[in-house]
């Protein structure tokens, strides 16, 4: 479904540019020191990225890295306000506060600030909704369920994500002023890259909130873990990141790179090209990105569809095309029989219906519940048939299974 909207003045969604949020790291205790902002510099850090193409800033002053020393909160409202004292007059564009306490973000707000960034999800100050409510403000929730970015795995993260955004309605903030972040990075020891992989590769899974979407990918230890390299040599891995983000929907990118990462913002949509969509005299169509059957209930929902048929209807959400090969003629054609009749269909070569040859290989396309009926059918069958339909079993289960595709 498409998202349309706009933040802090500015238009978001698929029809949009993908905006640049740059970050100003406040934080010396950062896993980056590079990024790390003095006071001093602050002010010529935010023209510059503004320069090079950021459409909004994030201001943070804690560091949210698992390892990092700890600071009080004073202090992280001394380094914060001291910026956004110097920013708010400086800058001319929207600004962003990454912060978890609702106290520091109410200041912020009142000092300035457009938007909260609560990367804890709402779970770490719950007086937070309600300054986000009360002021009427954009706000960024990343997926968490008790502490920031534990959710393990994408569904887990879908998960987290539809609880926030229940509970951030439910308690007044509009559902036009909500923002989502699927919590890329190592919030937790046991967070492997993997599940950041499999985030990245399955982004297209968030459209079903119809909300923006912000990533922060920027030199994250999923890209060192993968590459070996310390931060201060993982901008390529970011920026191959970004872009595979940008392609699978991302409306917002957050960086410490701006230069380097719009560029890759501005081919990587181009590449994406628009959602498929048509209208006329009132009426529209437009094409649903769905590739995992668990999500299509979230879309049924959205037209009031009731539970008891959205879990009958979902695993015909996605269609599988599966090649299946070195079967004998006979097993193609009791599969193609078998196929037909529930719904799916199979592609044989001409040979092998005229029985000119003895093995051959065969194209089955069907949803994933016609495909089970078929597996179901084929365990009952003579011959090598029941191993078929194990495979056929085995093949749809991988399409979920976070290790065997990214570990």
């Amino acid at each position: 479904m498409v998202v349309n909207t706009e933040i802090a003045g500015i238009a978001m969604g698929d029809a949009h540019p993908v905006r640049i949020m740059g970050a100003i790291n406040l934080s010396s205790e950062s896993f980056y020191k590079g990024s790390v902002t003095g006071p001093e510099h602050v002010i010529a850090t935010a023209k510059r990225m503004v320069t090079e193409g950021a459409d909004l800033l994030d201001v943070g002053a804690r560091s949210t890295w698992p390892l990092a020393d700890k600071i009080t909160k004073e202090e992280e409202r001394r380094r914060l306000i001291l910026a956004l004292e110097l920013l708010v007059d400086n800058v001319n564009v929207p600004i962003s506060v990454d912060t978890q306490f609702a106290d520091l973000a109410r200041e912020s707000l009142e000092l300035g600030a457009h938007i909260i960034n609560d990367v804890s999800g709402l779970t770490t100050d719950p007086a937070m909704v309600e300054v986000a409510s009360e002021f009427g403000c954009p706000i960024v929730v990343m997926a968490s369920e008790n502490i920031p970015g534990d959710p393990l795995g994408m569904d887990a993260v879908m998960r987290s994500l539809d609880g926030i955004i229940r509970k951030s309605e439910d308690a007044g903030i509009s559902p036009d002023k909500i923002i989502i972040d699927p919590s890329i990075g190592k919030w937790l020891p046991e967070k492997a890259p993997m599940y950041d992989f499999e985030t990245l590769d399955q982004l297209e899974r968030l459209k079903v909130f119809q909300k923006p979407v912000l990533v922060a990918i920027s030199r994250k230890s999923f890209i060192g873990d993968l590459l070996n390299k310390p931060a201060t040599e993982r901008l390529m891995g970011s920026i191959a990141a970004t872009a595979i983000a940008v392609y699978k929907g991302a409306h917002i990118i957050r960086t410490h790179d701006v230069a380097d990462t719009a560029d890759a913002v501005r081919v990587a949509e181009a590449i994406r090209g628009r959602n498929v969509s048509a209208e006329y005299s009132g009426y529209s169509i437009e094409a649903l990105d769905v590739v995992n059957t668990e999500d299509a209930p979230g879309y049924f929902a959205r037209i009031g569809v009731t539970g008891t048929g959205a879990r009958v209807m979902k695993d015909k959400t996605v269609l599988r095309v599966l090649r299946i090969n070195n079967v004998t003629t006979t097993e193609a054609l009791i599969i193609k029989q078998e196929a037909l009749s529930r719904g799916c269909d199979a592609a044989l070569p001409r040979d092998a219906v005229s029985h000119e040859t003895e093995n051959t290989d065969l194209i089955v396309m069907g949803t994933e519940l016609q495909l089970k009926r078929l597996a179901s059918k084929l365990d009952g069958q003579a011959r090598n048939l029941p191993i078929i339909s194990g495979l056929i079993i085995s093949t749809l289960q991988r399409f979920r299974d976070t290790d065997y595709r990214y570990g």
